[in-house]
């Protein structure tokens, strides 16, 4: 039986598994890192399961795709979907963006998948609008009706702050990076220039802690630090997740996905990311009806990635 190559491509993790007859099988994880370029992890997983008829695959990948090629963004990868069909022998091969490829999973998610962050009531027929923080930030949009999923690179768009602790974070990163992008401070590398911003204030000397002792030093009470961190995290997070959704039109709704949010919702609900997602003066009406929800089901990229599958079967285009 043949099958389809299926794969999540991020800046610190590549995840694939197999598509057979609507099947999904296991999906098994890879370090970027430990690979020197795309072609050799895929051979890796693909010797593991002796090639076993895959014959077509479809990629999501976590920078922006032109004419079917995908530098990412946070690694040295690149995927080129011509390159990869004359090295593994496979056509035809798709190259996503993996937000758009999250995007076409919106149908698909059930109730269970989501956590909703405050009030609001979805409106069926409009788009849905998708940020991703984890390595980077990702962003899209679901539009219903066609269907179509929109890909997008707002998350380098620039950074606005709207407190005096925000400007001065802002003011730190621009003296570290120059041009100050949403992914600067809501990604994991984000985290931890939260962290190093309000260490820098007070004059701290320690070494950097990691995104997950960050968020586990928050949650935990452990650290000041690590909790204004978090708090400044969570009110970057609602602001840029409102501006997407003014920007969408997302009536449908703002779906929050990536490694972070899944793992501090209580945290979230607590914080003002609700309040700092429905402030936007004289729209806070209208964003006040629109729900917001954390993708919490694990790997739902794949659902998107399925239906992708489907369209390269049947011809569809997205």
């Amino acid at each position: 039986m043949s099958g389809c190559l299926l794969a999540d491509i991020g800046g610190t993790k590549a995840r694939f598994a197999v598509l057979r007859d609507s099947r999904l099988g296991s999906v098994e994880t890879l370090a970027t890192r430990d690979y020197a370029n795309a072609i050799d992890g895929i051979r890796h997983f693909l010797g593991r399961h002796h090639n076993d008829g895959i014959d077509r695959a479809v990629f999501a990948a976590a920078g922006p795709v032109q004419d079917g090629r995908c530098a990412l963004t946070n690694a040295s990868w690149v995927l080129d979907s011509r390159e990869l069909a004359n090295t593994l022998g496979m056509h035809p091969i798709r190259i996503v963006n993996d937000l758009e490829a999250l995007a076409w999973a919106v149908p698909n998610l059930t109730a269970s998948d989501v956590a909703a962050i405050g009030d609001g009531q979805e409106a069926p027929s409009e788009p849905v609008a998708l940020i991703a923080p984890g390595t980077g930030l990702g962003m899209a949009c679901h539009v219903p009706g066609s269907p179509r999923a929109m890909a997008s690179e707002g998350g380098h768009a620039t950074l606005a702050s709207t407190t005096t602790a925000e400007a001065a974070v802002v003011e730190f990163l621009q003296r570290r990076h120059g041009h100050v992008s949403a992914e600067r401070v809501l990604s994991g590398g984000g985290l931890v220039n939260l962290h190093d911003a309000l260490s820098d204030a007070r004059k701290a000397s320690a070494s950097s802690p990691s995104p997950e002792e960050i968020v586990r030093a928050a949650i935990d009470g452990q650290s000041e630090t690590a909790r204004r961190a978090l708090d400044l995290f969570c009110g970057f997070l609602g602001s840029v997740s409102g501006n997407a959704a003014l920007t969408f039109g997302a009536r449908g709704g703002v779906l929050i996905a990536g490694g972070i949010a899944p793992r501090i919702v209580d945290y979230l609900r607590q914080s003002d990311f609700r309040e700092r997602f429905e402030g936007k003066g004289r729209l806070r009406s209208y964003l006040a009806r629109i729900p917001t929800r954390i993708v919490i089901r694990p790997d739902p990229t794949f659902l998107g990635l399925a239906a992708l599958a489907q369209q390269v079967d049947s011809g569809a285009s997205a």
